[in-house]
């Protein structure tokens, strides 16, 4: 029985996990879905990121969490949320386009006014956020 079911806290190897995966995806060394398989392995449900704190924080299913500094991005939140070039770096990041990286999708999802994004495991889907509060739902890709 995993130390989740049994109501445990956060151990060290799941803060290595979250750390591996926040370096993974800054390295482009790892994909969103090995990310999102290596988290669920490890018992997390989900996570979110937040560009105008440099965050990330992985969060547990008994409610405890690890947030880590992540590599800022250098351009502003734009005020105004433009839900089509936000997608359109999304369907770059699925299809692995050429020149593709992590930093660059943060980079344009903040320049498209995406302040934050949440990552549900059990609801497959991320939840992009921005400033007002406006909302672009992406369900995962079957796969």
């Amino acid at each position: 029985m995993s130390d989740i079911a049994q109501g445990v806290s956060m151990n060290e190897r799941q803060r290595m996990i979250a750390r591996a995966c926040l370096e993974g995806a800054d390295r482009n060394s790892m994909t969103f879905p090995q990310i999102v398989g290596t988290l669920i392995d490890a018992g997390f449900e989900g996570y979110a990121v937040d560009f105008r704190r440099a965050t990330a924080t992985y969060h547990l299913p008994d409610g405890d969490s690890l947030e880590l500094p992540a590599r800022a991005v250098s351009t502003p939140v734009a005020p105004a949320f433009d839900a089509a070039r936000l997608q359109a770096a999304i369907r770059d990041a699925q299809q692995l386009v050429p020149g593709y990286s992590y930093r660059g999708f943060c980079e344009t999802a903040a320049s498209a006014g995406c302040a934050a994004y949440i990552v549900s495991f059990s609801g497959r889907r991320a939840l992009y956020i921005g400033r007002d509060a406006e909302i672009h739902v992406e369900r995962f890709p079957d796969q």
